[in-house]
């Protein structure tokens, strides 16, 4: 288009008048300010091409946005933060206006007013305080966000009216509010300098937090886990119960897991034989009905994963619930499902023997054993295998274990959780404490008691916090002390800031007060190591690591439990018995890795049993999508699958490239340049070492590096073994690559589209 003429455009009051190109130009070059191979020239043609007359002023600076938004490439990384500064201003002018942020105590004030922020804000803070903090701020960090984070900040986590599209507030009032409601119950004299010390960890990117924080902490609804554990019994009252407990939580914007292995199977008799049992796959419906009556938000349907065990007589028809054959009878495709093994099913899979199937409600005992107690677990199940009165089907191993891995590898869905490692190497005692299952993501492993009806205070649900440290911006591992005790202290306050929908949720977070911190920026703090996935080279460097992360983090809940006393049910812990996770690990790993370990053990040992925990767990490695995308950082432990990542969002096409692409590009192993899957199970198995939960760890294939383009059995299989031999608790996806474009990522937030996502 021609701009001889000068066009018209429309100003945000109504009024119109002639475009100004040199006012255009000026916020371009401020944006490109310091910036390397960014043409200010590219931008402008880019964006004169579709201006019209008439245009709004806004749809200018939208157009402008997308023109350097297009531009971001391997070759000129630094558009994605160009993009993102014009974003920044945009968002700035849209929520005061103009610019410059206004100050904190009258924003704070505004925003309470209208309903925004939690009333509490004010009442528990002083116009003094406020003042003191607004001095903490630096709304210059916001020039430090990527162009993909800017938009995820606006779409998901900035304070705003979601039907009109309004927003209220940038980044830096939201990490520092967050900040001021955790830690609000502080002493007078120490609360402001922890909120200054949270503020700037969070704000420059060495914490990064969870969705549920992020978009939740500052506002009037508090209720802020990220994932849900909900236990299912045999009996109608009690899966009435967890549906409710179901539907409460996905309004929340939880995701959730539902252990429902204990439910008879088809056919068992009920009411002394009046009736027979409709079996698992109707109260599953119940369930999936349940997860998809909210839409969290108008974002986006809720989501669970369902666990059984592959024992359950009616495995066959649960394993294919997913798959796209079959009709709506028999499918129940919308949740992801948890198949539970341990060594029992894994040595009949070797020896090439028979899995005997029973109905849980058969063999008295078996499902309390299969996780509290393998030795009995073993005992009974043979037994019961040779008794004619007990209703079982036997099945040849291999067969079921490749329908398991068929149905994994066509749906990607079927996660894997080793009950046997869940509890054997497991912060808590079996005996008293079982872990019967996972959560959506499969990285939390939290014991959980069976609803008996809604309101039913036996019962437990389990809810996990999460947060991750950034292990990018770590410049040596002894900076984690300081991460660490601000990370627990931030997350354990959130406990009690939190609401409790449902009772038997409120029990176990009080009573437990379990924490699941990971990291994201593995695959940038390997390349920055100059180490790969696939070689067995960063195997030493992720033993000190973990081995850094869990030692401090159980030093700052020690160091919490002095000042605050430990939590309640400590002593269903087995660190009250004086067990580490040093000390219940597969020996397996010393294999892999003969790195001594670095930190003084013995001391915290004896420390943990004198003083105790004020928290039963501390890490799990969570996938971290959407949080990760803020602090521009690498997903939680994944090889990326391009230096470039793309991702679709409902803004468009958002684009972002691997940090320091230009120094270390060649540095990064990409995910389908890794040979096998070997390298990487290792390294999960060695971080397991030292993590008390569970980890999200995914499983990837290239049909094209094999015979006839198809993954052999036999590699699924091995590989599966291969997890297990090194003590991972769980698998997550299964990814198979499909010929699309490498640098193209679908935008899948980590938890299959629920909100266990940090």
């Amino acid at each position: 288009m021609s701009m001889n003429k000068a066009l018209m455009v429309t100003k945000r009051d109504g009024n119109k008048e002639p475009i100004n190109l040199d006012k255009i130009h000026r916020v371009i070059t401020w944006a490109a300010e310091g910036l390397e191979n960014v043409s200010v020239s590219q931008v402008e043609l880019r964006s004169h091409i579709q201006f019209y007359e008439g245009i709004r002023t806004s749809d200018i600076h939208e157009t402008i946005i997308k023109a350097a938004a297009d531009l971001i490439s391997k070759d000129a990384p630094d558009y994605q933060y160009l993009a993102a500064r014009l974003a920044v201003f945009h968002l700035r002018k849209k929520a005061y206006g103009h610019f410059e942020p206004p100050r904190l105590y009258e924003h704070v004030k505004k925003l309470v007013r209208m309903g925004k922020y939690d009333q509490a804000l004010l009442t528990d803070y002083s116009r003094e305080e406020w003042d003191e903090m607004d001095t903490y701020l630096e709304h210059s960090r916001d020039m430090t966000f990527s162009y993909a984070a800017v938009k995820q900040l606006e779409g998901k986590y900035l304070v705003q009216n979601r039907v009109t599209g309004e927003i209220y507030e940038s980044a830096q009032f939201l990490y520092l509010l967050v900040a001021a409601s955790l830690f609000s119950q502080y002493p007078a004299e120490t609360r402001l300098d922890y909120i200054r010390r949270f503020y700037n960890a969070t704000s420059t990117f060495k914490i990064s937090l969870p969705t549920p924080i992020m978009a939740g902490v500052r506002t009037p609804t508090r209720q802020f886990s990220s994932c849900v554990l909900i236990e299912c019994d045999d009996s109608l009252d009690s899966i009435n119960a967890t549906a409710a407990a179901i539907v409460k939580y996905v309004s929340q914007r939880a995701g959730i897991g539902i252990n429902a292995g204990a439910i008879r199977a088809l056919g068992s008799p009920i009411r002394n034989g009046e009736a027979f049992h409709t079996g698992c796959i109707p109260f599953y419906k119940h369930f999936q009905t349940a997860v998809k009556s909210c839409s969290q938000g108008g974002v986006r349907g809720g989501a669970a994963t369902v666990y059984y065990p592959i024992w359950h007589l009616e495995v066959e028809s649960l394993m294919v619930l997913k798959n796209n054959r079959g009709v709506e009878d028999n499918r129940v495709r919308h949740m992801d499902y948890g198949v539970q093994l341990n060594k029992l099913m894994y040595q009949r899979l070797i020896k090439n023997g028979e899995i005997t199937l029973f109905s849980p409600s058969d063999v008295p005992g078996l499902y309390t054993a299969f996780f509290a107690d393998q030795e009995e677990f073993e005992r009974l199940y043979t037994k019961y295998e040779q008794d004619p009165n007990i209703r079982q089907r036997k099945v040849k191993a291999a067969e079921l274990f490749s329908l398991l891995m068929q149905e994994r590898a066509s749906t990607g869905r079927i996660y894997i959780q080793n009950v046997d490692h869940c509890n054997t190497h497991s912060p808590f005692d079996p005996a008293v404490a079982p872990v019967r299952q996972s959560n959506l993501c499969l990285e939390i492993a939290l014991p959980t008691k069976p609803l008996q009806h809604f309101h039913d205070e036996e019962g437990e649900i389990a809810l996990c916090t999460l947060s991750a440290f950034n292990l990018g911006k770590l410049e040596n591992l002894d900076e984690l002390e300081e991460l660490a005790d601000l990370a627990v202290r931030g997350l354990d306050a959130l406990l009690d800031y939190q609401d409790y929908p449902v009772k038997a949720a409120r029990k176990g977070s009080m009573g437990r007060r379990s924490l699941g911190i990971g990291v994201i920026n593995y695959a940038y703090y390997l390349a920055k190591n100059g180490v790969r996935y696939s070689d067995g080279s960063a195997n030493d460097l992720t033993h000190r690591t973990f081995e850094a992360i869990q030692y401090y983090l159980l030093k700052a809940s020690m160091n919490l439990a002095k000042e605050l006393g430990p939590c309640d049910y400590f002593n269903e812990t087995t660190y009250a018995q004086g067990i580490l996770p040093i000390d219940t690990y597969k020996k397996d790993i010393d294999s892999l890795t003969q790195e001594p370990l670095h930190y003084d053990w013995e001391s915290l040992r004896a420390q943990i049993k004198e003083f105790g925990l004020r928290n039963s767990t501390l890490t799990a490695l969570m996938p971290s999508e959407t949080s990760s995308q803020i602090s521009n950082a690498t997903n939680g432990i994944e090889p990326p699958r391009g230096h470039v990542s793309v991702k679709a969002s409902k803004d468009g096409i958002l684009k972002q490239v691997v940090p320091d692409y230009e120094t270390l590009g060649d540095n990064y192993e990409l995910l389908w340049d890794i040979p096998n899957m070997d390298g990487y199970l290792h390294l999960v198995g060695i971080m397991q070492k030292f993590v008390d939960q569970a980890i999200s760890a995914n499983t990837n294939y290239d049909p094209k590096r094999f015979e006839e383009g198809k993954v052999p059995m036999k590699v699924l299989l091995k590989d599966l073994l291969t997890a297990y031999k090194y003590g991972l608790k769980t698998l997550y996806y299964q990814n198979t690559r499909d010929g699309a474009e490498d640098a193209q990522e679908d935008l899948d937030d980590g938890c299959a589209g629920g909100a266990c996502k940090i």
